[in-house]
């Protein structure tokens, strides 16, 4: 059976070499390539088509997540899978809306790792437990925060407009949640929402959030005309 090709893009170079070594003690996985950037790694995957690429996050020149939507956007099929020590949301979200097959933490132990690596080869999605509780947080964070359907006439007949952005504030606003509750379900600073939010009352003509709060609720559709 042809061994799983790999390409590692870090730029550590000893974390490198250091996963090209234990990878290669697999007899069913050869790395290919080894690079230091996210530009490198798109180079690599051009040449060599890998059966699989392991992605870290942060790198120079190009970070991984550019180089992710970059090799997806030349080689669709090309499995992807991110490994990294980075954490943050907002890389998850963007990884794997980027098309990388799976998110990885580089403290997990080989027979893990291997087992991943075998999988995400095979086109499986891979996500270690304490990313897919995040991801789910996130997602059910963001469907909290889905924009409201408002009263499209009754928009118009009061000059109202209402940014995406401000959708979401406001479909917070109305559960009713404070603003460093609709911060935190937003992954947004305080003083950003506060912004947002007196944007919203200026256009309803209030400085009072209860009347803000009793002003939105007659826009939406469920409420008739």
């Amino acid at each position: 059976m042809e061994p799983i090709r790999l390409v590692i893009a870090d730029d550590q170079r000893l974390l490198r070499e250091s996963l090209r070594t234990v990878i290669e003690l697999e007899e069913d996985m050869k790395v290919v390539g080894l690079a230091e950037n996210g530009q490198q790694a798109c180079e690599l995957v051009d040449e060599l088509r890998p059966a699989l690429v392991l992605m870290d996050v942060q790198m120079p020149v190009m970070d991984g997540i550019s180089a992710i939507r970059k090799i997806r956007a030349r080689h669709p099929a090309q499995p992807i899978l991110i490994l990294t020590t980075f954490t943050d949301d907002d890389y998850i979200i963007e990884g794997l809306a980027g098309g990388a097959i799976g998110y990885l933490l580089k403290d997990m132990d080989k027979a893990n790792l291997f087992a991943a690596i075998r999988s995400a080869a095979a086109g499986r999605h891979m996500l270690t437990p304490e990313i897919a509780t995040k991801l789910a947080t996130r997602l059910s964070a963001m469907s909290k925060a889905a924009p409201l359907e408002m009263n499209a006439q009754k928009l118009k007949k009061l000059g109202l407009q209402f940014t995406e952005r401000e959708k979401q504030i406001i479909a917070l606003m109305v559960q009713p949640l404070t603003n460093p509750q609709i911060a935190d379900t937003l992954f947004m600073s305080v003083g950003t929402v506060k912004n947002y939010v007196s944007i919203i009352y200026s256009k309803l003509g209030t400085s009072d959030r209860m009347q803000a709060v009793a002003s939105l609720q007659e826009l939406f559709s469920v409420d008739g005309d």
